[in-house]
């Protein structure tokens, strides 16, 4: 294959109808990611346990794996399920399918059996990858192989040739608030966003050297696009990925960041919460540590300062940003520095990457519209589609961008409370409650009302039972009066998370609600 070129000049290209800004080089293809593996040998390249594998081992085994795949008669554009937790065989799989010209289908592995089989359907893959008893789920009628591949594999001919506009994932968005979608992603699309991660970072492959890379503690879901981005990235400047053997635990994060001299981190508030709240981190050695990247959640200024002053090795090099996985990950980006300046924003536009605020309705601010050549082909088994025929994402988060072209996200659309035909952003009262003492985490929601349509409610993560009275007086300081909650949940243990970290606001709610309906009583 020829060696993928990269590039900074930008022009603007139509693909289906729809312009793109995109770079002039550009790599095509995700099998030329791959060989860039080979420059980078014995090192280490996928640590998780006691269990290490390099460079070379992930090419040699990724290549096996692919050989059999084409001799199971899987085709390019046939979709292969991997389900399966985080692992070096996770990996492998990954990039087989890659260079059998497949199409991964990134599945969850916590997904109950009624959920898998309606994927399954959804997808229809040519063959089912299951980790372990995960296989047992899989119905009879799907076609499945093995997790791990025999290296001695027959030697076949791998398919050649391609085109970047090809299907190359599914990946299914976090599923909050219903059922996740599967979003069919191409390459264009995973190699626009991996360019643009390159280029504003100057990491392409002939910017960095032979002794660059660095170890990288990777606590977040591979099947998450995020997860995606990182093994691509990884691969491209030769870092070292740090794997937890199971769930995240933050005093296993602790110890591996101590063993491994981690140098940088990618995580989701609630993840650097329980870091910050465990003991371990008064006593272990952190100062290897010295960039963290907060995603898959708002950060609030207050949590910002406080990875600051807890973990102070990376005090200048908190970068955030926003992405969702429809527009093929990231898509705005803060630096330390922003974070420091514009505490609660979200960063500027990545270098590809338009973007819009539509007309407001009823004085709130208007829906974020992006377009950008890393974003999805289409939902799989959806008549929804939120890309209009020009190429305008409707992401569905209510936003503001300033006039130095930051953004600030203030909610969710669909979230919207009216209150006696007053809109309030749920996002915005969160924002307030997580100001004051004693408040955790905080989910804001509404409630009917008999008089007004709807009411504010929240839950909130309060361990020390503070007095809701004293609250709502608090909020006073912070919130008009028509957005201040009038029906209150405590609680004292931490909100459920979904895979990608995120808390599972819909289940919260309910539990919620069902409390308040028992109780029926509004303080």
């Amino acid at each position: 294959m020829t060696e993928a070129r990269w590039g900074t000049e930008i022009e603007t290209r139509t693909v289906n109808g729809r312009p793109y800004r995109m770079y002039r080089d550009r790599p095509r293809s995700l099998t030329s990611i791959l060989e860039l593996a080979d420059r980078w040998g014995d090192r280490p390249h996928i640590v998780q346990g006691e269990r290490v594998v390099t460079f070379a081992e992930l090419s040699r085994a990724a290549h096996a794996r692919a050989r059999d795949l084409v001799v199971r008669e899987v085709r390019p554009g046939d979709r292969v399920v991997l389900l399966g937790w985080n692992s070096p065989e996770w990996i492998i799989n990954f990039w087989g399918v890659v260079l059998a010209r497949g199409v991964a289908v990134l599945g969850n592995a916590w997904w109950s059996p009624v959920e898998l089989a309606e994927t399954l359907e959804r997808t229809e893959p040519a063959l089912v990858l299951a980790e372990g008893r995960l296989g047992d789920r899989v119905d009879a009628q799907w076609k499945r192989a093995p997790w791990s591949v025999d290296a001695e594999v027959a030697d076949v001919d791998l398919p050649e040739g391609g085109d970047e506009d090809d299907d190359a994932a599914v990946i299914f968005t976090s599923g909050t608030s219903g059922r996740p979608k599967a979003a069919l992603l191409s390459h264009r699309s995973l190699l626009s966003g991996l360019q643009m991660l390159l280029h504003i970072t100057k990491r392409f492959p002939d910017q960095v050297t032979d002794d660059s890379g660095e170890a990288a503690l990777h606590t977040g879901p591979m099947f998450h696009v995020g997860g995606v981005q990182t093994l691509l990235r990884a691969v491209c400047v030769g870092d070292t990925l740090v794997m937890p053997a199971g769930r995240f635990d933050a005093g296993e994060a602790l110890r591996l960041i101590e063993t491994w001299r981690i140098r940088r981190w990618s995580a989701v508030p609630t993840m650097l919460t329980r870091v910050l709240d465990h003991p371990d981190t008064k006593t272990r050695d952190l100062t290897s540590l010295r960039a963290l990247t907060v995603g898959g959640a708002a950060s609030h200024p207050e949590m910002l300062e406080r990875m600051r002053t807890g973990l102070p090795g990376v005090e200048p090099r908190i970068a955030t940003g926003f992405g969702l996985t429809e527009n093929g990950g990231q898509g705005f980006a803060a630096s330390g520095a922003d974070t420091v300046a514009r505490p609660g924003t979200t960063g500027r536009a990545l270098p590809l990457v338009e973007a819009r605020i539509a007309p407001s309705v009823g004085g709130a601010d208007g829906e974020l519209l992006v377009r950008s050549p890393t974003q999805m082909t289409r939902y799989l088994g959806e008549s929804e589609d939120p890309i209009t025929p020009d190429g305008w994402l409707h992401t569905g988060d209510l936003a503001r961008i300033d006039e130095d072209g930051y953004l600030w996200i203030t909610g969710r659309s669909k979230d919207m409370i009216i209150r006696g035909g007053e809109n309030i952003a749920p996002a915005a009262v969160e924002r307030a409650l997580l100001q004051l003492d004693g408040v955790e985490d905080a989910v804001v929601f509404s409630v009917p009302d008999p008089d007004l349509g709807e009411d504010v409610a929240a839950v909130l993560v309060a361990p020390d039972n503070p007095d809701v009275d004293g609250l709502r007086a608090a909020l006073r300081e912070r919130l008009a009066s028509f957005a201040l909650p009038n029906h209150w949940v405590l609680r004292a243990e931490p909100f459920p998370l979904n895979h990608a970290g995120k808390v599972e606001r819909s289940t919260v709610v309910a539990e919620a609600r069902a409390q308040l309906a028992s109780t029926a009583t509004a303080v």
